[in-house]
């Protein structure tokens, strides 16, 4: 007759394995959960970065000289420059752009709706009015600005900043002084 003897060396490697695979189980499960939490902080950072760069540069720049036009003997009354997209940049909504004009005194800030534009396109010598456009300076377009209504007083050999804010970029700054000597409905070139 055979004794039935109570072995529970099975039993404890049985115990043993359900252990592991938990362990196992509870390891993938945090595992997934840190990469998980890891893709989402290099989105973060990649969009970021991304939002960062195209907020540092400017999407635009001054294309030829800023002339300038005198009222009298004493002020300037008019600015007028050529804007364009800066090598690589994105489209801008001109009717989202602003634009300040600042002495050592006065500063006064322009909508574009409250400047006068002509809109050049692929090297057009005659430009269109800009009233038809669609008022976004895209590639191979140029725009002519010209600031004349309400300017601050700016005298001879005084400094002047023209600063251009699109809505999306870094402001442009122009800054300029103005001729030594003026002449009534002359126009100057300033640098």
């Amino acid at each position: 007759m055979s004794k039935f003897v109570k072995d529970e060396n099975a039993f404890t490697g049985l115990e043993a394995a359900i252990v592991l695979i938990a362990f196992v189980v509870v390891a993938a499960v945090f595992s997934y959960v840190m990469l998980g939490a890891g893709f989402f902080t290099t989105g973060e950072a990649q969009r970021t970065v991304h939002t960062g760069v195209e907020q540092a540069t400017s999407n635009l720049e001054v294309s030829g000289p800023v002339i300038v036009k005198a009222t009298d003997t004493t002020n300037l009354g008019e600015i007028a420059f050529f804007l364009q997209l800066a090598a690589g940049g994105a489209s801008v909504d001109m009717n989202k752009v602003t634009f300040t004009v600042s002495t050592a005194e006065t500063l006064k800030t322009y909508e574009f709706g409250g400047v006068t534009d002509k809109w050049y396109e692929n090297g057009d010598v005659q430009g269109v009015d800009g009233a038809g456009t669609n008022k976004m300076l895209d590639k191979f377009e140029m725009v002519k600005i010209t600031i004349s209504t309400g300017l601050p007083n700016i005298g001879t050999n005084d400094r002047f900043t023209v600063e251009v804010k699109p809505d999306i970029g870094a402001a442009l700054p122009i800054n300029r002084i103005a001729p030594a000597d003026f002449q009534e409905g002359n126009y100057y070139e300033v640098y």
